[in-house]
């Protein structure tokens, strides 16, 4: 992670990402802030059924204080099906959401909360996100946040998204101008597009047994084929019985795929739609993930100039 993070800041990307898979997205950022000077680090997204509010605030002002100011604190709820797996249960995942970021906003700012320990307030601003792919995330990011955190949300659908964060900011008396969206983007370089394509394909196959990516993906227009998937992982079908089924349009609308040039386009596609900040979710296409990061860094630092 530190590696990568410092490659980052070297060639001059603004910056870096962490999502909570295998590991503590936290800790992640922090080791890649002790490691960096310049580079914004953050988290898309910490998983907030891990963590207590308070200790979510409490990591993130060590976080921002480690960086001096270059911390974005991204929130979301994850998937039911995975939680329960760890013996969690979502409940109304909403709900805590909304509750979470107030309260972590409110420990940030130095508000009083009930108990013994009374929080000092931030040194730094936070600006939190949450993972808006509906448009009652979004509202809610737009109420308790500072913009969304959108993943494999097709392109066509970022204006609704937006329009609903939006609203809400102007509820609350916020400037809708400044509700941002920072979008995570599948990215699979290559200069044969049918390669980088099926690696795609077999990427979004994967997802596709998750109802919530389904439910979003059905609900910018791929009912037929989200009702396909269902059938089929109800079934127990395969990842490759799933790529068969991905529509073609699906790739284009959530992916970056192909030459780095073909991905400029593509990007500022999904600019045009209102992404304010492009993250590549970088993928391997026949290479090792390690490789196709770095590759994917270079290849692109060459031709944004350091953007």
């Amino acid at each position: 992670m530190q590696a990568v993070g410092i490659l980052a800041e070297d060639l001059g990307f603004k910056s870096i990402y962490v999502n909570e898979g295998k590991s503590d997205a936290l800790a992640c950022v922090q080791s890649i802030a002790s490691a960096t000077e310049k580079i914004t680090v953050g988290t898309n997204i910490a998983n907030i059924h891990y963590r207590q509010p308070y200790l979510t605030a409490a990591t993130s002002k060590v976080v921002s204080e480690i960086s001096q100011g270059r911390f974005v604190l991204g929130l979301g709820i994850s998937h039911a099906g995975l939680l329960k797996t760890l013996g969690i249960s979502m409940g109304d995942g909403r709900i805590k959401l909304g509750a979470h970021a107030k309260l972590v906003a409110d420990i940030l700012n130095g508000e009083s909360i009930k108990g013994l320990l009374k929080p000092n307030p931030s040194k730094y601003t936070i600006p939190i996100y949450l993972a808006g792919n509906t448009v009652e995330s979004a509202s809610l990011a737009g109420k308790y946040g500072d913009g969304i955190m959108p993943y494999l949300t097709p392109r066509d659908y970022l204006p609704v998204l937006l329009d609903a964060g939006k609203m809400a900011a102007i509820d609350e008396r916020k400037n809708p101008e400044k509700f941002q969206c920072v979008l995570s983007i599948p990215t699979f370089l290559s200069t044969d597009d049918d390669e980088a394509r099926s690696a795609a394909k077999y990427n979004l196959a994967f997802f596709s047994q998750l109802p919530n990516y389904r439910r979003q993906w059905r609900r910018a227009g791929f009912g037929t084929a989200m009702t396909q998937l269902k059938n089929l992982w109800h079934k127990r079908g395969t990842r490759h019985d799933a790529m068969k089924i991905v529509p073609e349009e699906l790739i284009d609308q959530v992916c970056l795929v192909g030459s780095v040039p073909s991905c400029l386009k593509q990007i500022e596609a999904f600019i045009g739609k209102g992404a304010g900040e492009i993250v590549l979710a970088i993928s391997p296409v026949n290479e090792k993930r390690d490789t196709a990061t770095t590759q994917v860094l270079s290849a692109f630092h060459k031709h944004l100039k350091g953007c």
